[in-house]
């Protein structure tokens, strides 16, 4: 009888562990599981928002540049969270040119070149690139290749009277400026200047992209919903793209200077 007792609490020592061992089991594959696939999935949605984010800032600085550009305000400043990537400032003066906007009459005379510089924004995690250039948001994603204009510039045509008025705006700065987290972005309004005349028709717009960073597609899309508006070869190439203009009687270019004093 004492040897039988003996052996039923060695059974029940036996069932503890091994009800003990599965629990821990469990235990240790749901964390596994939650690691495996949770963790990258939230990871993914915070990029996602991440990027969602600086979509909206990036339109809130446009606004800021429209405000200098437009009003004649003297003086911007916008806190933001940089989050997932870092915002990068380009000196329209940095060379090699990013990009390049040519504008020409029928002789082939230059009338106005300019060199916009660029507001970026780089997200290594999503793999995008979100810029403010020439008063334009635009998106790229690195992988798909193409762009999206998320918000336009102000070019306008009047077509009853044949005015074309083209906006154009650069940035300046002391060098190339970058932040990551939290930064404040200093913009003050610089030099403008005004100009009217009647060109030679047809006139002719050359945007000239950057090979590595080329937004010629969300430009394209942009341009050619000018009535009359018409395009040499399709978008997307890293080559230069020549677009004739509808009848200009008179061509009205303005130029306005951002300068980044700091993000």
């Amino acid at each position: 009888m004492v040897a039988q007792h003996i052996v039923g609490l060695n059974d029940r020592g036996v069932s503890e562990s091994i009800g003990f061992l599965l629990i821990f089991t469990i235990v240790i594959v749901g964390i596994g599981l939650v690691t495996l696939y949770g963790y990258p999935l939230l990871l993914k949605q915070q990029v996602s928002a991440d990027e969602k984010i600086m979509e909206k800032n990036m339109i809130v600085l446009q606004n800021d540049v429209k405000s200098l550009a437009y009003k004649t305000v003297p003086y911007k400043e916008t806190s933001m969270k940089i989050g997932s990537g870092s915002l990068s400032i380009y000196n329209s003066s940095h060379q090699p040119s990013f990009s390049n906007i040519t504008i020409s009459d029928s002789s082939g005379t230059i009338i106005y070149k300019f060199e916009p510089g660029e507001m970026r924004y780089e997200s290594i995690s999503a793999q995008t690139d979100i810029s403010l250039q020439n008063g334009a948001v635009i998106l790229r994603p690195r992988l798909s290749g193409g762009s999206v204009m998320l918000a336009e510039p102000r070019w306008f045509y009047d077509a009853p009277t044949q005015t074309m008025v083209i906006n154009l705006i650069n940035f300046t700065s002391e060098g190339i400026m970058a932040r990551e987290g939290i930064g404040t972005i200093r913009m003050k309004m610089g030099d403008y200047n005004y100009t009217q005349l009647t060109p030679a028709n047809p006139v002719t717009v050359i945007y000239t992209p950057n090979p590595s960073m080329d937004y010629s597609v969300a430009w394209d899309n942009y341009f050619m919903k000018i009535p009359g508006m018409a395009h040499d070869q399709p978008p997307g190439s890293g080559t230069p793209i020549t677009y004739t203009l509808p009848p200009v009687n008179s061509l009205v270019i303005k130029t306005y200077e951002v300068k980044i004093e700091s993000i």
